[in-house]
Order: C-alpha cells, then sequence, then structure tokens
C-alpha cells in the first residue's frame, strides 16, 4: 500500500530572472515499509523534492497524497499539523538545541504536541534506547560526538511515532565510518521497525542502503534502480 504519491508535481520559483522551474511532472509513490534513496547532482532538485514530501513546502502543479490524505492544497495550519503528526526530520547538521541535554532534545517534539511530562520522558528514553544511546541521555551536544549527535536527531525523528520519516544529507557531516553506522541504525529501523525512510543523499555507497534509489536530474526522475 502507498504511504505516499506524487502525481505530475512540478514546483517553479520566482526570480528577477523570471521563473526557475526546480520539479517537472514528477510521478512517485513509495509504499510503507520502503526505504528510497533520491541522488542527482547538485540543482537537480532533490532538495526540492523533500520539501514539498515534507509539507515544507507547496507544489506549483500535481497532486501529493500522503496516506491517503490530499495534502498539497490543505491550509498552512493544517500542513503543520501534519508535519507534526506524520513526518519525523533528520537534517545534515543535527538542529539540536545547546542548552539541552540528549533527553530534553528528544522531548522537544511532543512538548509541541501537549504530551505530558512523565509520557514525553518516558518515550524519549524509549527513543534514545532505540538508537543506542540510552547511557547517555543526560549528555548535552557538545558533550557527544558527531554520530551520537546524529542519532539524537533521529530519536528526536522517531519519538513522534512517524508515518515518515525524512533524512537530508544525514551523514554529510560525518566521517565515512560514522556515516556507515549511521546507515547501518536507518536499514535497521527501516527493516526491524518497518519504518518509512526517504532519503537525499550524493554519496551511492551511502545510497545502496536503501532499497530504491531514485535519481534526478534537471527536475525531472531520470531513472530507479532497485537494490536486490
Amino acid at each position: 500500500m502507498e504511504l505516499l504519491e506524487l502525481k505530475g508535481i512540478s514546483k517553479e520559483y520566482r526570480s528577477g530572472k523570471g521563473a526557475v522551474k526546480a520539479l517537472s511532472d514528477i510521478n512517485l509513490s513509495v509504499k510503507r515499509g520502503e526505504f528510497v534513496s533520491i541522488m542527482g547532482p547538485s540543482g537537480s532538485g532533490k532538495s526540492t523534492l523533500l520539501n514539498v514530501i515534507g509539507c515544507l513546502d507547496r507544489p506549483s502543479a500535481g497532486e501529493y497524497f500522503l496516506d491517503g490524505m490530499k495534502v498539497d492544497r490543505v491550509s498552512d495550519d493544517k500542513l503543520s499539523e501534519i508535519r507534526n503528526r506524520y513526518i519525523g526530520f533528520v537534517f545534515q547538521n543535527f538542529h539540536l538545541l545547546q542548552g539541552l541535554d540528549a533527553l530534553g532534545n528528544v522531548e522537544l517534539p511532543l512538548i509541541y504536541r501537549g504530551i505530558g511530562s512523565a509520557e514525553r520522558k518516558r518515550r524519549a528514553k524509549e527513543a534514545l534506547d532505540a538508537v543506542g544511546l540510552s547511557d547517555r541521555i543526560h549528555h548535552r551536544p557538545s558533550e557527544l560526538s558527531g554520530g551520537e549527535q546524529q542519532r539524537v536527531a533521529i530519536a528526536r525523528a522517531l519519538v513522534q511515532e512517524p508515518l515518515l520519516v525524512l533524512a537530508d544529507e544525514p551523514t554529510g557531516s560525518l566521517d565515512s565510518r560514522t556515516g556507515r553506522a549511521i546507515m547501518e541504525l536507518f536499514q535497521k529501523l527501516n527493516t526491524e521497525r518497518g519504518i518509512t525512510v526517504v532519503m537525499v543523499t550524493h554519496d551511492r555507497d551511502m545510497a545502496r542502503y536503501g532499497r530504491r534509489i531514485v535519481r534526478l536530474l534537471d527536475g525531472r526522475i531520470k531513472e530507479e534502480e532497485f537494490i536486490g
């Protein structure tokens, strides 16, 4: 069953020189439990596509269905609710708050959803345990390695129990060994927990941790490769 469907999605940006087309007629489906890697050169539209999938940006044309909901034309408030309830984000630069420990950073999305303190802490500890950081919950970001900080960011995405995790160059600021460890964690969460993952990466070796690679060129899907 498809978790997300993009039908004829295009995205244009207006600039002083006129319209710039970042995406053109994108048709893409992702099933529940898939792990899809999106690749392409700089300027190919990867990040724009991820922003549309993550409801951070609206398409200029086309239709987007997430878990059966048509989300491309909903209100800003509804779009914010969908992001918070259904989607977990993992970024290249972690985006952790330096004044909070690991537990506090992971609790943040649950505060926005109005979940009580005891339940927040229980779920945050469980998420940190899932990424192998149960012994580091009271360490602040400055006391953690890059790989550990990214694990905190992944736990923060998981704590919402999202339908979909979106990762934007999640190993881009890590050394190769740490990057492989993070990708093995994503793979484990996907295979053992059935979490749907869509990841943007420029690194072919990292992309092959997914089950399918979608290659973009000039805002269009050029080809798809299924990993055996």
